[in-house]
């Protein structure tokens, strides 16, 4: 339902941030783009860069907070596919990019564009991925560079406390994730007097199946189905300048 008539959003997006990246770092780089899973993958685009000869490599995954679950295994994937070179080259890993005010001001500057052209509704909803609480408990670092990330945006945006709220999405299974629990949260507000919002998820660089289908799609009706009367989703970065600006910083 999300895939456009060029394909997936989440492949498009991320090509043509490649693109530009390159474009910003010119001839002494070489950039490519490789999918955690799936094609094009980290193997092929590792031994692509060997074949050039290539020495250095600074490897950025696209998650600007730290887990486990996605910059953790995205380095055990690189580390993985080093394993098939006989030559290893020198390897520099950005392990997040949470707080940088590169990145925090490409955020807020979406959402006030994304205002200046439709208006801003009552309330500021962040939300980023979950995992499950057992992660946090265990040493993962997520959920604090979430709420540090969040509440740097809000200070950005110049928003009191009550015109901007942090969830967590997309959980499953029977255990405890983070919270608060998006859907829930959206489900509740109307009753406590919320009845517009805008939705913005930082932790995703290029919109997917869980920004579009989940926030855009899925949330939004149990919004409108408890009482909200307006409900807008500011999309990703994706392949926007500022987006490549910070990729290449």
């Amino acid at each position: 339902e999300i895939w456009t008539d060029e394909g997936s959003p989440l492949m498009i997006n991320s090509l043509n941030l490649g693109k530009k990246t390159a474009e910003i770092l010119g001839d002494e780089f070489e950039v490519e783009v490789a999918m955690r899973y799936g094609n094009p993958s980290v193997q092929s685009k590792i031994t692509a860069l060997h074949e050039k000869g290539v020495r250095k490599i600074i490897a950025v995954p696209l998650y600007p907070q730290y887990s486990g679950a996605t910059n953790g295994s995205t380095f055990d994937a690189i580390a993985k596919a080093l394993t098939k070179q006989r030559w290893v080259p020198n390897l520099h890993f950005v392990s997040d990019y949470y707080e940088r005010d590169t990145y925090i001001k490409a955020i807020g500057d979406s959402i006030l564009d994304h205002w200046q052209k439709n208006g801003r509704n009552q309330k500021l909803i962040m939300t980023f991925h979950g995992v499950p609480k057992k992660y946090i408990t265990r040493g993962d670092p997520y959920e604090s560079q979430c709420k540090n990330s969040a509440r740097r945006i809000a200070d950005y945006l110049k928003l009191a406390d009550d015109e901007w709220q942090l969830v967590f999405q997309s959980r499953f299974g029977a255990e405890e994730w983070l919270q608060p629990y998006c859907d829930e949260t959206l489900k509740k507000l109307p009753s406590q007097g919320v009845k517009s919002v805008d939705m913005i998820c930082p932790g995703f660089s290029a919109d997917c199946l869980e920004t579009l289908e989940e926030i855009e799609g899925e949330n939004k009706e149990y919004f409108m189905e408890a009482g909200g009367e307006s409900y807008a989703y500011i999309p990703c970065l994706n392949d926007s300048d500022a987006h490549a600006k910070l990729m290449a910083e």
